[in-house]
């Protein structure tokens, strides 16, 4: 069997090399480096930073010098090096990958000629025209930064997460328009390199999608470090002036202005859907991405799509899930990936992760629940680190639901918490929300001591 994948970020690679695992002939055609979005300018260089960033607070808990005085001894040259050695890395292994058996790497600019029939335009003379046909098809093509509609948005210093980690110096002053998890991780990474750091939210609450209370407690905390933060502000526009960008937005119904030196758009993605004659295919698309069944199968039945271009969770570790259950259906065979628990983090300082429902989800879906919280200060671990500010909300079926219910009583529903590694405290009620398990099933886990995932245990025994 033939397969062509569009696109080699984690979603097309991943599948790429499970599929050529299976026997199936793949072609992979990669507009640009290998690893996509989330190698080369996402996920990988921005946790670079944050390693960095988390290094500068340590070391000023640690010694006499405040942040201040690392600051100005610190030598942002050295992170951005340090980055781009790391993707560099990153990036040769997945070409390793690529080069495997079963598998041909095409580069360049895909385009549907037909249902079956894949062009390739590329700088190269050789390659470029080529055409390719396959058995079955998988869209991995991505997202782009999206931008506010407003004047001054296409300004040299209005920059998107992609130029922020492109930088050679630390900005003076910087605002962040959004407060969602690339804005935060921003604000949170600048203003430990010893930016002045502004965020300015339309939503009501940091953060929309999360849990209320993680939102709340972690805004707090943000705000305790320095980082003015502003929500319910509708940016109007970015001026240039002589003093830098002035940008100003209405909170309750009155202007208001800030001035940067740079203005961070982190204002969400859009799915990559252009370019690529989907028509021509005959495939449903629209602005929210292309529509896809449980399967990620298109309106087209052989062909598929992963990822971000679906609109939906925007997270590489998505996309490759959503690969590998799309090659399970293209080879007919059964699949247990469920992609309605998802884990999904933020790398501020501290970090934030949640998985499943959240406790204003179920209330608005009828589904009777009881929380169950317990806090870092409490826990051994994280006060020898230091690190005492954090919660965990535990959200669980209340009793009385009827047994093999998807709310059956005890079924854990959710997890929400922020703190030192909530990234990966959170995988282990992923692991059991997946295996369906129970409170009382959770409760019976031991947890080895001294450890940060014992704030779980706290949580699962405060009931």
């Amino acid at each position: 069997m033939r397969l062509i994948i569009i696109g080699a970020g984690p979603g097309g690679y991943e599948t790429a090399v499970a599929a050529a695992r299976k026997g199936l002939e793949v072609t992979i055609i990669s507009d640009g480096p290998v690893g996509g979005t989330c190698l080369n300018e996402g996920c990988i260089p921005t946790k670079s930073f944050c390693r960095n960033a988390e290094l500068l607070e340590d070391l000023a808990k640690a010694s006499t010098f405040g942040i201040d005085d690392l600051q100005y001894k610190f030598d942002f040259a050295k992170v951005v090096s340090r980055k781009e050695e790391v993707v560099s890395q990153l990036r040769q292994g997945v070409e390793f990958l690529l080069g495997g058996k079963g598998i041909t790497l095409l580069r360049g600019k895909a385009s549907f000629k037909d249902a079956h029939t894949v062009c390739v335009a590329s700088d190269d003379p050789a390659m470029d025209g080529t055409e390719v046909t396959g058995d079955a098809i998988i869209i991995a093509t991505g997202s782009y930064s999206a931008s506010l509609p407003i004047p001054g948005a296409d300004l040299p210093d209005v920059i998107t997460s992609k130029e922020i980690l492109e930088l050679d110096a630390v900005p003076k002053r910087l605002c962040v328009i959004g407060a969602g998890v690339i804005g935060l991780e921003f604000a949170s990474i600048f203003k430990s390199f010893g930016s002045e750091v502004s965020v300015v939210e339309f939503c009501k609450e940091i953060l929309p999608r999360f849990d209320t209370d993680l939102a709340k407690r972690l805004k707090q905390t943000l705000s305790k470090r320095g980082i003015s933060i502003e929500t319910s502000a509708q940016v109007q526009s970015v001026e240039q002036t002589g003093a830098g960008l002035k940008v100003t937005y209405l909170k309750k119904e009155k202007p208001v202005e800030i001035v940067a030196d740079k203005v961070l758009m982190a204002v969400g993605r859009r799915p990559n859907v252009g370019g690529i004659n989907l028509a021509d295919a005959g495939i449903e698309f629209g602005p929210k991405g292309i529509v896809v069944d449980k399967d990620m199968r298109t309106n087209v039945p052989h062909i598929y799509a992963i990822g971000d271009v679906t609109g939906g969770y925007m997270l590489a570790h998505v996309a490759t899930f959503q690969g590998l259950r799309a090659l399970a259906a293209i080879l007919g065979e059964p699949c247990d990936i469920d992609l309605s628990i998802v884990p999904a983090a933020v790398f501020t300082n501290p970090e934030a992760a949640t998985v499943g429902k959240t406790e204003d989800e179920c209330k608005a879906a009828g589904i009777p629940v009881k929380c169950l919280k317990s806090f870092f200060r409490a826990n051994g671990k994280a006060l020898s680190m230091d690190e005492p500010d954090g919660f965990v909300k535990l959200v669980v079926a209340a009793e009385g639901q009827p047994e093999g219910s998807p709310w059956e009583t005890g079924r854990i529903l959710g997890c929400h918490l922020f703190g030192a590694h909530s990234a990966d405290i959170v995988q282990e009620i992923a692991a059991l929300m997946n295996r369906k398990a129970t409170l009382s099933e959770f409760q019976a886990v031991i947890h080895a001591h001294p450890t940060l995932t014992e704030v779980l245990q706290s949580a699962a025994h405060s009931a």
